[in-house]
């Protein structure tokens, strides 16, 4: 199975970095915003994106359901009875793409048995890929060079080197990560988060805010691939998929060093939010 999803993920890298290529294009003209239902924004990348990674994944596995951000108005019996499919946000981060920060990205999971086992992550602007495989390892692959096998970094920096998101606020996090101690903040936008803490540039990245599961899952299959974690903040349960009504995932701890959340709920006791 390992060697058959090898294969596999040099194809959805490629489909990734396609997707990149559409984005960009959108990226360097004058585009129109839209917004949808939920109030986010809308541009012609996201939908360029969403058709050729649907179109390619369906031409490489026929079999196999995708579920994107942008076609996810799907029965939940239905999406419930599936093993596997693919989980994909075609672009991640439309707020800073349309802010023209460069930090968006393409999302490609594969989901087997509720939990991701291949992701690709793809950053357009500096045309940066990772790629990971659970329990077979994690790379980085930069403008085409050679691949570089990742890792976590295995014991936490002193101070502590902390994500957070650079759209999304949150005072009860201020408070949190000010009871752990001295620590560095660093505002990253998308899932650029979590392949920052499986390359070992970083130690954690808390989520306490709502996030739907195309926005990590790749990210998480990087993560894990790379010997971190992705947690529930409140029991330290590994993410799950599809086995909920809704799309939205509970607050979240992602990190390599297991003793960040050992760290994160002593704070928590300490500051009487346990």
């Amino acid at each position: 199975m390992l060697s058959l999803r090898s294969e596999l993920l040099e194809s959805v890298a490629d489909i990734a970095r396609r997707a990149g290529h559409e984005i960009l294009e959108v990226y360097g003209s004058q585009f129109d915003v839209d917004t949808k239902a939920d109030a986010s924004p809308l541009t012609q990348a996201d939908l360029r994106a969403h058709q050729l990674i649907v179109r390619e994944l369906s031409a490489l596995q026929p079999r196999l359901p995708v579920l994107s951000e942008e076609s996810a108005d799907i029965d939940a019996a239905e999406r419930q009875s599936w093993s596997d499919y693919w989980l994909v946000d075609p672009l991640d981060g439309t707020k800073e793409f349309v802010s023209r920060n460069g930090e968006f990205t393409v999302n490609i999971a594969l989901i087997s048995g509720h939990r991701p086992v291949l992701g690709v992550v793809h950053i357009p602007v500096s045309d940066t890929t990772y790629l990971g495989l659970p329990g077979l390892g994690a790379w980085r692959e930069s403008n085409q060079r050679a691949r570089l096998r990742i890792g976590v970094r295995a014991i936490a920096a002193t101070p502590l080197r902390v994500l957070g998101s650079r759209s999304h606020g949150n005072p009860l996090l201020a408070q949190r990560l000010q009871a752990m101690g001295p620590h560095e903040l660093w505002a990253v936008g998308s899932s650029i988060k979590l392949c920052l803490v499986a390359d070992g540039n970083a130690d954690l990245y808390p989520r306490l805010g709502p996030t739907s599961e195309w926005d990590i899952a790749a990210g998480q299959a990087v993560l894990e691939a790379a010997g971190g974690q992705v947690v529930s903040a409140g029991g330290g349960v590994p993410l799950r998929y599809n086995t909920q009504a809704g799309y939205l995932n509970p607050d979240f701890l992602a990190y390599g060093d297991a003793h960040c959340f050992r760290r994160w709920h002593a704070a928590a006791a300490d500051s009487g939010h346990a």
